[in-house]
């Protein structure tokens, strides 16, 4: 079993309810296994800033899948819940990211983890914070002190 977590977020429709079934979904995939999600907070949107504020979270997770497995999964509960990508940073019905594939460094097409610009982002880094403040980003340090940075 690898731990891992991803970042939820949305802001169309209900999205609270969307966030919530979501993490539903998850739990009922194959190999995965929801150990705990973060608080959900709403946040401002970031790049395109002119549309709703988002609600965000995070999610740990057990899971026997590889990363690209996995990946796949997030992008299947995103298209059944509605999601079609469009404008890079806009409005979304729900958004799955994976931040965390246990302590490993992936660049792929299509598969980077830990996510890219994770260690930029308040709305990520709070709810990882819920969940685990002490948790290493690989090649960035503890959540707590990314967080720290940004203050």
């Amino acid at each position: 079993m690898r731990l891992v977590y991803i970042g939820i977020g949305a802001n169309l429709g209900s999205r609270e309810e969307t966030l919530r079934r979501a993490v539903e979904l998850l739990g009922r995939a194959d190999g995965v296994e929801v150990v705990a999600v973060s608080e959900l907070r709403e946040t401002d949107p970031v790049g395109v800033v002119d549309q709703p504020p988002f609600v965000n979270g995070a999610v740990a997770i057990e899971t026997t899948l590889p990363a690209r497995a996995f990946l796949d999964v997030l992008l299947e509960i995103e298209r059944s819940l509605g999601r079609v990508r469009g404008e890079r940073w806009g409005p979304r019905i729900v958004d799955l990211d994976l931040l965390v594939y246990g302590n490993e460094v992936i660049d792929e097409p299509g598969l980077r983890v830990p996510h890219p610009r994770l260690h930029e982002r308040r709305f990520v880094l709070e709810p990882l914070a819920d969940l685990n403040s002490e948790l290493k980003i690989p090649g960035r340090g503890t959540v707590s002190a990314l967080l720290a940075a940004l203050d």
